[in-house]
């Protein structure tokens, strides 16, 4: 069992539950993800809803794709930082295994030259805690307009881009064959 913790970007807003992300990975890996994407859900929203998840489902890998509308929002870094880390630990503790994918930072220029980039603190993150990272696949999607439903969010060709990015990055990191 998978678990798939996010926001929009992992809920897959605009599409149907089988056009987002998870549900395409699931196919491709044969896993049973469950998508715990919430659109809107900032860091501290999800830890929020985090242990019920954890309960519910067991999962014995969790794939974490949160910080972008902390980001939006203005929440101060420091807070998401905290929040994420505090994720990490609580799936550790659950005997989960935490993946962290990086969600580009918000940028008019980013998005202009089609090269968003995320912040350094993902890897400082991934670094600190002995997380896997998964730091390209968010931030060429949506990168690429031709990817993208609206400003913020991946369409269904962008969503399939990204479940073969995480799937390639799962594969390298040994989790899939």
């Amino acid at each position: 069992m998978v678990l798939a913790l996010g926001d929009s970007l992992t809920a897959g807003y605009g599409l149907a539950p089988e056009q987002a992300w998870p549900a395409l990975l699931a196919g491709r890996t044969g896993w049973k993800i469950v998508n715990g994407g919430v659109s809107g859900d900032k860091t501290d929203d999800a830890l929020a809803r985090l242990p019920a998840l954890m309960d519910e489902h067991a999962p014995a890998l969790v794939l974490v794709t949160l910080g972008g509308n902390d980001m939006l929002r203005k929440q101060p870094e420091a807070q998401t930082r905290a929040n994420l880390a505090r994720i990490l630990e609580l799936v550790r503790g659950r005997n989960a295994q935490p993946v962290l994918l990086a969600t580009p930072r918000p940028s008019v220029a980013g998005a202009l030259f089609q090269n968003l980039s995320p912040p350094a603190f993902y890897a400082e993150i991934a670094e600190e805690r002995h997380v896997p990272l998964i730091g390209d696949a968010v931030p060429a999607v949506l990168s690429d307009p031709n990817l993208k439903l609206d400003p913020l969010h991946p369409n269904a060709e962008g969503h399939a881009a990204l479940a073969g990015r995480a799937f390639d990055a799962l594969r390298k990191l040994g989790y899939v064959r």
